[in-house]
């Protein structure tokens, strides 16, 4: 079963006959191919079945009559036998490889296409090394379908055929094979149960590991300017030794399972060599019989063991599709009660007696009682001290997170209403932690999907004071900028996320602490140009600079979640309240 550390979203699994459900609808497209496929096993089968008749018949008639002609006839025909198989071999595995591959791409594909559909909300709590193990999920998936579903089909048809053969030849064998069998069957199936729990423990070992070592690379710099490398380094060997702890667990499992199906195997093979050489002795086999009766054991074994290892791989692909499902049957974002796509009376937002936490089983409430306006076409700045919601509210109003109580309208809707992605598609955004994209400067403002505007992508970046700049780099617009470019300041950042927030064109405007890195020059022409570009759209500001706010229509003051003052500048400055001791200590206006 699961650790109780993995997520609450991850705890429920779904059924095993659910998840190959969901595989099945994947493969089902390739069906006329999967047969096609079949038919060349069936065929390979046949082939192969005529291979201990014509052991048996060099021994029992070339050897016997000494008829060299006949033997080398003989061994042309299984030369021929092996070339054909070899080719249809070939054939299968190229088409299954081909198959596999689309079927992976298209799970893969289909995986991220969920994600993004995704509530905000599931991403606040999912470690990276997570998602990306179940990524790596799909690869098992893909070598179950390459290496495994149609092999396991030629296996059984090979097991019915040499079976037959075998009970044909002496029952006594082929009933002690059949025991044997069962009894190594038997064995595997026992470990499956601990199996299950070391894969769970295996995998949440691994997304830590994967999450910690992922930390550690991006944040070396940031370790060796404060001195904490040996602290760091301690932490990540600590996640390996768990690890490790839990890969040896396996190994021990693995190794026992291993040993116990040697020394089966090893017992029945010699019970069935005493058995048929006591025929061979008594006349009632010949030679030859014997020698094939061999090949065929030998052929008996490879399916048996096939099979077994069928039985691990189909546990390991239920798994891996049951951690997969459990993201496909996550609720998406966009449901059928929240289509609306349409403002119906103004660009105005309501807050009504609004409640919130992030936890649901915290005592304290981020949020509580939080009623203000946001009216159409003004500005509304809020703020607070540091943790009194400010950020909070700017996620709500952008639909990242469902209120406890209480609502939020927009344009008279709730916005529970309206789909969230159209929503969003109408806010210019820019938040604390923006994103910079490892692509052109170009395409980090225009990040849409449709075409670059070359137009508005300039008038952004001017309304941004960064055009100045971009056009001094050598590749101006097409310079690669984030982790895999150019190295931006906290500044240039900034304004590239202001210039993406103004290249929307929105109708709404939410911006969090957008200017807080910038040097006064240029927060004063930024907020300039913004202030025209304000004119017709419902703006909403958090900052803690004076001359980010000043100019608001109406300023909301926020203190340990809950509003304590709201009007404009010089009201509440007149009040000396809350605005007025922010103001002072941390706007620098002074006595």
């Amino acid at each position: 079963m699961p650790s109780p550390n993995l997520t609450p979203q991850f705890i429920n699994t779904p059924s095993e006959n659910r998840s190959l459900r969901f595989l099945f609808g994947y493969i089902k497209q390739y069906r006329y191919y999967f047969l096609q496929i079949i038919g060349g096993l069936f065929i390979g089968c046949l082939l192969q079945l005529i291979m201990p008749f014509l052991t048996q018949s060099i021994v029992d008639t070339g050897i016997k009559h000494k008829d060299i002609g006949f033997i080398w006839l003989i061994l042309l025909g299984e030369l021929m036998i092996v070339i054909g198989r070899t080719a249809t071999d070939f054939i299968r595995r190229w088409l299954l490889l081909h198959i596999s591959m689309r079927i992976n791409i298209s799970l893969i594909s289909d995986f991220f296409i969920k994600l993004l559909k995704l509530p905000m909300s599931f991403f606040d709590s999912k470690l990276m090394g997570d998602l990306l193990q179940r990524i790596g999920d799909h690869t098992r998936v893909q070598n179950f379908l390459t290496g495994q579903v149609l092999n396991i089909i030629f296996t059984f048809l090979s097991f019915i055929i040499f079976g037959i053969v075998l009970f044909i030849y002496n029952p006594m064998i082929f009933g002690v094979f059949a025991i044997g069998s069962v009894c190594y069957g038997l064995w595997i199936i026992s470990f499956l149960k601990k199996r299950k729990v070391l894969d769970y423990e295996l995998f949440e070992q691994q997304a830590k590991n994967q999450n910690k070592t992922y930390q550690l690379i991006t944040s070396m710099q940031e370790i060796k300017l404060q001195d904490c490398e040996q602290r760091r380094r301690w932490e990540w060997e600590d996640t390996q030794a768990d690890l490790f702890s839990v890969q040896m667990k396996s190994l021990k499992l693995q190794q026992t399972q291993e040993a116990g199906s040697i020394f089966i195997n090893e017992v029945k093979n010699i019970v069935i060599t005493v058995f048929a050489a006591t025929a061979v002795i008594n006349g009632q086999m010949t030679l030859g019989a014997m020698l094939a009766v061999q090949y065929i054991i030998g052929q008996l074994n490879s399916p048996v063991e096939q099979f077994m290892s069928f039985i691990y791989s189909l546990q390991d692909v239920k798994i891996s599709l049951e951690r997969i499902n459990e993201i496909h049957e996550g609720k998406n974002e966009e449901t059928n009660e929240n289509q609306a796509s349409e403002f119906n009376n103004g660009k105005f937002i309501v807050l009504t007696n609004v409640d919130f936490k992030y936890d649901p089983h915290a005592f304290k409430k981020t949020l509580t009682d939080v009623s203000f306006d946001i009216p159409d076409g003004k500005v509304t700045a809020i703020v607070g001290a540091s943790g009194s919601g400010k950020t909070t509210l700017i996620k709500l109003m952008l639909g990242y997170y469902p209120l406890i109580s209480g609502s939020i309208t927009i344009a008279g809707r709730n916005i529970n209403e309206y789909n969230l992605k159209w929503w969003r598609q109408h806010c210019g955004v820019v938040m604390q932690d923006g994103v910079i994209f490892s692509e052109s400067i170009a395409r980090n403002i225009a990040v849409d999907d449709g075409d670059i505007d070359v137009e508005r992508l300039e008038k952004a970046a001017r309304i941004a004071n960064i055009h100045d700049y971009i056009m001094g780099l050598p590749l101006k617009y097409n310079t690669q900028i984030g982790r895999d470019g150019v190295g931006l300041s906290q500044g240039q950042k900034q304004r590239i996320l202001i210039a993406r927030a103004v290249y929307k064109n929105p109708d709404f405007i939410f911006l969090d602490e957008a200017t807080n890195a910038l040097d006064a020059k240029n927060e004063r022409a930024i907020v300039e140009n913004l202030d025209e570009f304000y004119k017709g759209r419902t703006v909403v500001v958090v900052a803690h600079r004076l001359s980010t706010v000043k100019n608001a229509d109406q300023i909301i003051v926020l203190d340990s979640g809950k509003v304590v003052e709201s009007g404009n500048h010089a009201t509440l400055i007149e009040k000396k309240g809350a605005y007025y001791n922010l103001v002072k200590n941390q706007l620098e206006l002074g006595n």
